[in-house]
């Protein structure tokens, strides 16, 4: 297939590519570089530098005739959203349904979506299916379950066979390829940069969680394996209207079991400072995948934490400076 991947210079979205292309799918990137970085594109690749906020930009990209578009474009910082609301609804939503629009106008029959366990809020069942309430308690997750609506109303009405991909922590790195932000808010990275800067400060936000170890409990997936569920779906979705699918390993690990982890792989003891909890963190969200099983065919072959923190481990001892193209 020929497939448009949007935030395809991004964490996910660059690990995504790569596995489309090892799959024999034809891809090409649409990207602002905003939060995606440049060192991330393979060599040669079409790549179109623009926004999501720019329909005449997006009409004559998708004019180019393609068979799927896998859509990661998205501002992902929960407290910015919390902080400038106004900016995810402009660029999440605004720029989803623009390209949305310009690939039902293109003819684009997949369209997948990389949504998030925030359209769910704080659940109050041990394992997350997808008929969960879906009850988002921040702007971020709020603007992920408004593309879903529209994504689904759409699709529904023209026939287009869409997918919204939910998933819980993404983790880990693929080789070349791995987790940069600015600023970096997600636990992994942040533990491992601790040992890469002596000026980091490796936080964490609360240890009196009803939970056995006091800290959440949260669903960690690495990278390759999400990476390959966005590939079975444009593959093995083909119904009309759009499919909520989870992606998780329906297992829960604590902050501590994950520190507890990253001090053998690294070979030295972690010592973070204890903060207070911060408000809507939930003290677990642990994913079912069953649905992802039974639809995609997909289970989770990488996500176990050894593997999870020795990749990712290797990737920061390579790239300090992550990739330092800003």
């Amino acid at each position: 297939m020929k497939v448009l991947v949007t935030g395809g210079a991004g964490y996910i979205g660059s690990v995504t590519v790569r596995r489309l292309l090892e799959h024999g799918h034809d891809v090409e990137i649409f990207d602002d570089f905003s939060t995606g970085h440049r060192s991330a594109v393979p060599a040669g690749l079409p790549l179109h530098d623009s926004s999501l906020l720019d329909p005449e930009s997006l009409a004559i990209v998708l004019a180019r005739r393609f068979d799927a578009v896998v859509h990661f474009a998205a501002f992902s910082l929960v407290g910015e959203s919390v902080a400038n609301p106004l900016k995810y609804w402009g660029n999440n939503v605004a720029g989803s349904v623009n390209l949305v629009g310009a690939a039902l106008e293109a003819g684009v029959p997949r369209f997948v979506f990389s949504s998030s366990a925030a359209v769910y809020g704080e659940p109050d069942v041990e394992t997350i299916d997808e008929d969960a309430r879906l009850a988002p308690v921040n702007p971020y997750g709020r603007t992920k379950l408004a593309i879903e609506w529209a994504l689904a109303d759409a699709a529904r009405q023209t026939g287009m066979c869409a997918t919204a991909l939910r998933y819980f922590n993404a983790c880990g790195a693929d080789g070349a390829l791995g987790e940069d932000h600015a600023p970096e808010t997600h636990l992994i990275p942040r533990i491992l940069l601790s040992r890469i800067d002596p000026n980091f400060e490796f936080q964490i936000f609360g240890d009196d969680y009803p939970t056995p170890d006091g800290t959440c409990i949260r669903d960690y997936i690495h990278v390759r394996d999400l990476a390959e569920a966005h590939v079975k779906a444009i593959e093995a979705v083909d119904r009309p209207g759009l499919t909520p699918i989870n992606l998780g390993t329906a297992t829960g690990r604590s902050v501590r079991e994950i520190i507890d982890v990253a001090s053998r792989v690294v070979g030295e003891d972690f010592a973070p400072v204890v903060r207070g909890r911060r408000s809507g963190d939930p003290a677990r969200l642990v994913a079912s995948n069953a649905k992802a099983e039974a639809v995609l065919g997909w289970r989770p072959v990488a996500s176990d934490l050894e593997t999870i923190l020795g990749d990712a481990w290797r990737w920061h001892q390579e790239h300090p400076r992550g990739y330092d193209d800003r």
